[in-house]
């Protein structure tokens, strides 16, 4: 099965003509693999209701003849510039508006476009990603298969962990077992934080050894064709604080709540705010401070976001983390995150770790 790429092209088209545009460029490297398959960078996207085309460099010739069959390509040689191939694609086209995308452009990129073509520019904000967040069964497929892998690598991670292990070892096996298991790499640096390390929600791993603590938590993903996941657990080499273990339950608790909240037609303030109700009522409202979570896929961090100033609702087929925490300098965090599904009528969660604190100690 492969992915449609000239109905997620249709869909942004749409736009295109609802504002009367003449051309949409496509700039986000990301954006662009969405929309035509094209994995490789410095190539943006024109999007036309006459013609779709791909400007590139010599360096892609055949990836994009691979990668992209059905999509027309403007190749430039080392003698002409990116700017060279829009202006000239401007003129031929008699183009008199074209949408760019203003957030992922620079004001100086946005310039030089705007003085050298003949046309007006309309910035554009969101157009592919909230497409992108509407998940089609291809994408599904593989962050499935993204999460599985994920999964395989930490249990093996757990199975093999010893105390003399640091965060950064641990961080580093990680990678090895995704790969092995299939994956192309990490989704992101994997987090590592033993004991009082654990309330840094970013915290980047160190020479700290496994031993040092009680417990630990991880925060790590896969990426499997392009597609992630993303999961975080707390596991407990030793008795841990009783401090530890009451957050511990108000997270589980807050997560819990969160997510069988989720539907579609629910906003996502209404989600963060059922987590961020139940951690405020047990005291520790100023301990979480960021949002409950994040769609991914492409990404690891897309729209949608929840947290208690975006706006919009549920839709069939988002995929978004839920992951509150509470984090304590100095003592320690906790942070549990699982990938849920938006389903027609409800929701599915992904992942399927066991999350309970009792169901995740560890002998070392």
């Amino acid at each position: 099965m492969k992915p449609n790429f000239k109905k997620r092209r249709d869909k942004i088209l749409r736009n295109v003509q609802k504002h009367r545009l003449s051309a949409l460029l496509v700039t986000n490297e990301i954006n662009v693999t969405y929309l035509t398959g094209f994995t490789g960078d410095s190539t943006y996207l024109w999007l036309s209701k006459d013609k779709t085309l791909l400007l590139s460099d010599t360096r892609y010739t055949t990836q994009l003849a691979e990668e992209c069959p059905d999509v027309e390509v403007v190749i430039r040689d080392s003698s002409s510039t990116q700017l060279d191939s829009i202006a000239k694609l401007c003129r031929s086209t008699k183009a008199t508006t074209m949408g760019i995308e203003a957030v992922h452009i620079s004001k100086s990129m946005y310039d030089q476009i705007e003085n050298r073509v003949q046309c007006e520019l309309f910035g554009t904000e969101g157009w592919v990603e909230e497409t992108r967040s509407i998940k089609d069964k291809f994408e599904i497929d593989l962050i499935r298969k993204s999460i599985a892998i994920n999964e395989k690598a930490f249990c093996v991670i757990r199975a093999q962990m010893t105390g003399d292990q640091t965060e950064r070892e641990i961080a580093h096996n990680l990678e090895h077992q995704i790969r092995k298991f299939g994956g192309s790499k990490c989704a992101f640096e994997p987090i590592v934080g033993v004991g009082d390390r654990s309330a840094l929600p970013h915290g980047v791993p160190s020479y700290k050894r496994i031993e040092e603590s009680s417990f630990v938590l991880i925060d790590w993903g896969a990426r499997y064709c392009g597609y992630a996941s993303d999961l975080t657990r707390v596991l407990a080499t030793a008795k841990i604080p009783p401090k530890i273990r009451k957050i511990y339950e108000i997270v589980l608790n807050a997560q819990l709540a969160a997510i069988e909240k989720i539907r579609p037609g629910v906003s996502f303030q209404a989600v963060d705010a059922v987590a961020r109700g139940i951690i405020q009522k047990a005291g520790f409202g100023k301990k979480f401070g960021h949002g409950l979570g994040h769609g991914f896929g492409l990404q690891i961090h897309e729209h949608p976001f929840m947290n208690p100033i975006r706006e919009g609702k549920f839709q069939p087929n988002m995929v978004v983390t839920v992951e509150p925490g509470i984090y304590l300098p100095g003592v320690g965090g906790v942070r549990i995150e699982d990938d849920i599904l938006v389903t027609k009528d409800g929701h599915e969660v992904l992942s399927s770790l066991p999350k309970e604190l009792d169901a995740n100690i560890v002998a070392i």
